[in-house]
């Protein structure tokens, strides 16, 4: 009897877990650790329409809070939504622009809300479910600085040692980008899950530099930089 009871039990809470899955309907909230690694390459920086020999761009990685929404239309299709507080990445020189002395070149946060369209495979009431997914990402850059150093460095290149007080100021060309996502979700219970993705985006972007002169005019500065981002979200969800 006491055998029986057990059996009896254990399947009874083998289904209360299993009959709470990621089903037709279902809306998922997570909030996790979001860390952005750029595969950086880039052209040579561009002074005033001529390109400096030896020169490029680095740029480092961040990590922030990441925050996501996921709506299932279908058991093994869904809507997901991708967002967090947008983290701030650094600029350095390589090259002849890789002295300590001058780097980091600057900084400038990043914001890039995706939009994926997932299918989850294996069976909605399993514990473990991987999926693919493919969507957009919108990108762009808000608080470009350019250090003190490196605008000194720009200002006794450009005046030729008169001044090394010309100022410099940066702005990022926003771009779109293709997203193409993995990941893998284990159920703990009703509403609980965990889940691990690593997502791609293939993008480049320019940083465009405006050094004022005391005549009034500018001269311009562009740096061609490929950044392609590995991107990988550890992060715990709720489902209701």
């Amino acid at each position: 009897m006491k055998f029986r009871n057990l059996v009896i039990s254990a399947t009874v809470l083998f289904a209360s877990v299993n009959a709470h899955a990621q089903t037709a309907g279902s809306n998922v909230i997570g909030a996790g650790w979001l860390r952005i690694a750029p595969q950086t390459s880039s052209d040579p920086l561009v002074v005033g329409g001529q390109s400096i020999a030896n020169t490029g761009a680095d740029v480092d990685n961040a990590d922030t809070l990441g925050i996501t929404f996921t709506h299932f239309f279908t058991d093994s299709i869904a809507l997901e939504t991708v967002a967090g507080i947008p983290p701030k990445f650094k600029f350095s020189g390589t090259g002849v622009l890789a002295s300590p002395s001058i780097n980091p070149l600057g900084d400038v946060r990043q914001w890039s809300p995706a939009l994926l369209l997932k299918y989850y495979f294996l069976q909605p009431e399993g514990r473990w479910r991987p999926w693919l997914g493919l969507g957009v990402s919108y990108i762009w850059f808000t608080n470009a600085h350019v250090s003190g150093a490196f605008q000194r460095a720009l200002s006794t290149q450009l005046t030729r040692g008169a001044t090394a007080g010309l100022p410099t100021s940066a702005h990022v060309d926003s771009e779109w980008s293709p997203v193409f996502n993995g990941g893998i979700a284990y159920q703990f219970d009703k509403h609980w899950s965990a889940a691990f993705s690593i997502s791609y985006l293939p993008f480049s972007t320019k940083a465009n530099l405006t050094t004022r002169i005391p005549n009034g005019a500018t001269v311009k500065s562009v740096a061609k930089i490929t950044l392609d981002p590995l991107v990988t979200l550890v992060s715990v969800n709720y489902r209701f």
